[in-house]
């Protein structure tokens, strides 16, 4: 094959539909997206860990709340950056950028003081949703609907295999070499700059060719909580959505709490994360192939979107007597893994029955606005219950008030599963 020197190619139907039809282009997002996992959870840990030690796990939803604060401004300013230029050069961009700024964190780690701890927690939270996004987005411009039907499912597993990798990498690293906590940021930049060269070549060889589609960011800018107010089905979706986003930061305040007690040691705790995050890979990408599909057939969607809360009110009930690590890693897994896996397809279900417009604008609202107020809620009720009032929660006290909230969760679900009847019915 003869490479060109222009990049991208717009010849989308010429001599490199083979390549396409071969699958090529969904094996190089495969690994694109298998990379950007990986980078990801070899930032987390090192993140998580190195705000530990500097402020401590009870100072974390400061941290959560000035990201979503954080996170409000640089959307803005990122949106216009994508409206001005095409999606490819701005992840090329991306790329080189946040790899020169993983090496400048790396020098700047060890100064004294907490600032450059909670800057990168901040940096890594923004990065995680900017290039999962940012994948997403260039995936979509080059796909027809019918093509993303047919690859969406493999290309996606590359990020589930990329978690198992990202987590088991880190763990080994820290565990088995010379290698510190920072030196984790540099082997991202690293893998984050192979990123930068599959993208490259993507365009080089004619792999990425932009596909016409409706303007969804037109949609998504008009009327996204207006689609939400007309239809009770959505408003019980976006309910139940958002509802798991407020118990998320709870329980990663307790897991982390725990893994802070346990791994008082920076190295240590920074393996112990990296290889739980491992785990919770592999633990996802299992229910993933066998359970999910087991109970969508057998049970339905309504059951597969009931067992998250249960088996979070299930070890939060259990962290409330025996505040341990074990039970609050099975509480985490129960919250990610699970939202990872058989929650994000029943979700998807949902939306079937419904125009694509519609649930275009809605999901758009949900994304960008609904998760971080839910989640920003969820710090805000940490502080309020464990350090602002005059008498305050302890860790495992904070357990009755997840409780009740997935109590509320299944209660939205149960209301939602006759809605749901009703759509698909009259939907025929």
């Amino acid at each position: 094959m003869n490479s060109t020197n222009q990049s991208p190619d717009p010849d989308c139907n010429g001599k490199y539909m083979v390549l396409q039809k071969l699958g090529v282009r969904a094996s190089f997002l495969f690994v694109n997206f298998f990379l950007i996992i990986t980078a990801l959870y070899q930032l987390k840990p090192a993140s998580r860990s190195l705000f530990i030690e500097a402020l401590g796990a009870e100072r974390l939803p400061y941290a959560w709340i000035i990201t979503a604060l954080t996170m409000v401004v640089f959307i803005t300013y990122y949106h216009r950056l994508v409206a001005r230029h095409s999606r490819f050069k701005v992840v090329l961009g991306t790329c080189l950028t946040i790899s020169s700024l993983l090496v400048l964190f790396r020098f700047l780690i060890d100064l004294p003081g907490p600032t450059v701890a909670v800057c990168f927690y901040v940096f890594v939270d923004i990065l995680s949703v900017v290039l999962v996004e940012q994948f997403w987005s260039l995936t979509d411009s080059i796909y027809t609907t019918r093509e993303g039907k047919s690859w969406y499912g493999f290309v996606g597993t590359g990020g589930l295999i990329g978690g198992i990798a990202g987590g088991g990498l880190s763990a080994l690293l820290i565990q088995h070499t010379r290698l510190q906590t920072p030196d984790l940021l540099v082997t991202a930049a690293v893998t984050i700059g192979i990123i930068f060269v599959l993208t490259w070549m993507m365009g080089h060889i004619g792999l990425y060719c932009e596909v016409e589609h409706v303007a969804r960011a037109e949609a998504a800018g008009k009327g996204g909580w207006r689609a939400l107010g007309q239809s009770r089905y959505l408003m019980l979706i976006a309910a139940v959505l958002l509802l798991a986003q407020l118990v998320s930061p709870i329980i990663d305040y307790q897991f982390l709490n725990t893994v802070e007690a346990s791994y008082p040691e920076r190295e240590a705790r920074t393996a112990f994360i990296s290889l739980f995050f491992s785990v919770m890979g592999f633990i996802s990408v299992g229910i993933n192939l066998v359970m999910t599909p087991l109970i969508h057939r057998f049970f339905g969607t309504i059951a597969g979107l009931l067992i998250q809360p249960l088996m979070i009110s299930l070890f939060s009930w259990a962290f409330l007597f025996q505040p341990t690590l074990f039970i609050g890693s099975a509480a985490k897994i129960s919250d990610r893994g699970l939202s990872y896996s058989i929650n994000r397809a029943s979700k998807e279900l949902l939306y079937i029955p419904i125009d694509a417009v519609i649930i275009y604008q809605a999901k758009a609202w949900i994304d960008m606005f609904g998760y971080r107020l839910f989640k920003v809620s969820g710090s805000f009720l940490i502080l309020l219950c464990t350090q602002w009032l005059p008498v305050s929660l302890g860790l495992a006290q904070l357990s009755w008030i997840t409780t009740g909230i997935c109590a509320a969760w299944i209660g939205i679900i149960m209301v939602l599963r006759h809605e749901y009847r009703r759509v698909c019915e009259a939907e025929g």
